[in-house]
């Protein structure tokens, strides 16, 4: 087992949700008029947007290294009555086959090192002609993360963006900027969240 895949068995074991189940905010707000396709969901912990992304009648395939964390995923399926397909990949090693109009990456941070802008090129590959790239990053840890104060650098949405290579005629901006909200944290802490969004859509041929 790779410490990637450690790290993350570790975090989704034991009872306790660690989400809301809810999906994320900027994630909703982006694909709710866009027609439904084929979404690939990476990094997808406990399924939040994965299921929601189904109810809205996209047929969804959830990836995690998390074998934990997909049973999660499938067990909320499961009880909001939609099918998700869960499939368990190292993203620094292989990645799930398949086109996808919708490929979503939903904070897809971690504190154990993995080659992540490698993960998000391939992830762009698998984008048809027409469809959307959508990552939502932590532009800072929140305030009551064990990482908060370590020095951990979050890149800015230009550098994510420009760490896919894209090609500039072959893909249109959308969306590159950083928003911040207030939000309540474990405890009943508040604090500002910085969200960095980049969206990202493949010209049609």
């Amino acid at each position: 087992m790779s410490a990637l895949s450690e790290h993350w068995e570790g975090h989704y074991s034991g009872t306790g949700r660690h989400w809301t189940g809810r999906p994320n905010p900027l994630l909703v707000s982006t694909v709710s008029d866009l027609p439904p396709g084929r979404a690939l969901d990476l990094g997808c912990g406990e399924g939040g947007d994965a299921v929601w992304l189904a109810r809205q009648g996209w047929d969804v395939t959830a990836v995690d290294v998390s074998a934990n964390a997909l049973e999660r995923t499938r067990a909320l399926a499961s009880s909001a009555g939609v099918l998700v397909r869960t499939s368990r990949h190292d993203l620094s090693s292989s990645f799930p086959a398949g086109e996808f109009e919708l490929v979503s990456a939903q904070y897809f941070h971690s504190p154990v090192e993995f080659p992540r802008e490698a993960a998000l090129r391939r992830a762009a590959s698998a984008v048809v002609p027409g469809g959307l790239l959508l990552i939502v990053d932590h532009g800072a840890a929140p305030p009551w993360s064990p990482y908060a104060h370590d020095g951990t650098y979050f890149p800015t949405p230009a550098e994510t963006l420009a760490a896919l290579a894209l090609d500039p005629a072959a893909w249109s901006v959308e969306r590159v900027e950083a928003l911040e909200r207030e939000t309540t944290g474990p405890g009943g802490m508040t604090g500002t969240l910085v969200d960095n969004i980049i969206a990202v859509m493949r010209n049609p041929e």
